[in-house]
């Protein structure tokens, strides 16, 4: 899930903030139920790939890396189980540490997080729970732990009510975040960050963007509706699909007709372009990786797009994307904090910098963010963001749009990056800041801006801050 804006950072796995992946060919996304995904190999086996990438995690790498190291066979099945076992994380260690003080050896302790997350009464089992412990048992046995671990579960299954009381109290066993977050969050949203904190564990929605250039969203959901495809229209070029599949068996994606990206994600391009840029006007799309947000400004103009990112190999996958789409963009592999090294001097009529941040808002779709993350981190973030900002400002012609976006929650990452750089410019360079949506919070009452139909799941976190260069 690597993203890297400018400079280098403590762990490559959680520098980057648009973490991709989860909608592959073949592997159905995070809303899936793990029994669902996990029925067709034995449930022992994929405890103990899921136990592996929690230790992986613990040691710092990103479960998208992670799962890329489990057999294919296996793979759907670990990504639900890991991703319920992350969201309830919190719970699971401070049981096993209220159970087992003294920590048995890494892989054994992993395997028995697991089992205690998947056991915890609030994440609504997937398993039965004697189903559970005895495939935790038989994965045990090959980690020279099965004794242990079956007395530590058979001891939580005969106590489980006075053990799940005496957490209570406990902010992060209640909240399955690190404690860190849980006080920025209810500093940074003190009537809204115990929702904000429950919403995290909620599956998020499969919401599909529409190709403007090939049909329109009733039409699209007319289709996948004929298919016995459940969804809704919730925005302008959004479907969101009901239940979540592979992308494989969604029709026309393969033809470039429709692509994942949330509707959140979906706000940039239009506000971007706003009430339209002249054909062939040239636009900046800084940090672009891996493409969705590119691609969408192609699908709703004839723009001469500049897509920039620092990793070539992250930079491939926006050309894949656009390609899938039949749409052409000029590609730099380049550092958007040093412009000297690859801008040509000609200014752009408009600027879309989606920087590098915590990705707070989209922890739905990745629960490892949350225990990858550091406290340091968001300090660090908010100085690179500030960095492209300065950095890439001058390349706006006077008049022209910019606008900045984060897929977090945390103001240090929105509204007060904004109000900085708005102190940091004056004369010639100042900025203007026009309506905007600012801080959209993952919650149903947060949806939209009306265009969303009722009963449409909650989008992703974002901060949107539209800024115009003021004329000469």
């Amino acid at each position: 899930m690597t993203r890297q804006g400018c400079g280098s950072g403590r762990r490559a796995a959680i520098q980057a903030r648009k973490p991709t992946g989860f909608y592959t060919a073949g592997v159905t996304g995070p809303s899936s139920s793990p029994s669902a995904d996990a029925r067709s190999l034995p449930l022992a086996r994929l405890l103990a790939h899921t136990a592996d990438a929690l230790q992986a995690v613990r040691g710092g790498r990103s479960l998208t890396d992670a799962l890329g190291q489990c057999p294919a066979d296996a793979r759907p099945g670990t990504q639900a189980l890991s991703f319920h076992v992350l969201r309830w994380l919190g719970s699971a260690q401070a049981l096993r540490a209220r159970l087992a003080p003294r920590p048995p050896p890494p892989a054994v302790d992993a395997l028995l997080v697991c089992a205690l997350a998947l056991l915890w009464p609030a994440g609504r089992p997937p398993y039965g729970e004697h189903t559970l412990v005895d495939q935790a048992v038989r994965a045990a046995r090959l980690r020279g732990g099965a004794p242990f671990v079956n007395a530590v579960l058979r001891r939580f299954l005969r106590e489980r009510d006075a053990h799940v009381a005496a957490l209570a109290d406990d902010p992060v066993a209640r909240w399955n975040h690190p404690a860190w977050w849980i006080a920025r969050l209810r500093a940074d949203w003190p009537g809204q960050w115990q929702a904000l904190l429950a919403a995290d564990n909620e599956h998020p929605p499969m919401t599909l963007r529409v190709n403007a250039r090939r049909c329109d969203a009733r039409e699209f959901a007319a289709r996948c509706a004929a298919q016995g495809m459940t969804c809704r229209v919730v925005g302008a070029q959004a479907v969101e699909l009901l239940q979540p599949r592979p992308v494989t068996q969604i029709p026309g994606f393969a033809q470039g007709e429709v692509s994942v990206q949330d509707a959140s994600a979906q706000r940039a391009a239009p506000l971007l372009i706003g009430n339209g840029l002249a054909p062939g006007a040239r636009v900046l799309d800084a940090c672009a990786a891996p493409g969705g947000k590119t691609a969408h400004l192609l699908e709703l103009a004839e723009l001469d797009v500049w897509a920039i990112d620092r990793d070539p190999a992250r930079l491939a996958r926006v050309q894949d994307t656009l390609t899938r789409l039949g749409l052409r963009a000029h590609l730099l592999a380049a550092d958007a904090c040093d412009p000297a090294a690859w801008w040509d001097g000609v200014a752009f009529d408009a600027i879309l910098l989606d920087a590098p941040c915590s990705a707070s808002g989209i922890v739905r779709r990745h629960p490892d963010v949350r225990w990858l993350r550091r406290a340091s981190d968001i300090d660090g973030l908010a100085a690179v963001q500030a960095r492209l900002l300065d950095a890439l400002w001058p390349l706006l012609r006077p008049g022209g749009r910019f606008l900045y976006c984060t897929c977090s929650l945390f103001r240090a990452e929105g509204q007060d990056q904004i109000d900085a750089f708005l102190q940091r410019q004056g004369g010639a360079g100042q900025a203007c800041l026009l309506p905007s949506p600012g801080h959209l919070l993952p919650l149903p009452d947060n949806a939209g801006d009306g265009a969303a139909s009722p009963g449409a799941a909650a989008p992703d976190g974002f901060y949107y801050a539209l800024l115009e260069k003021a004329a000469r």
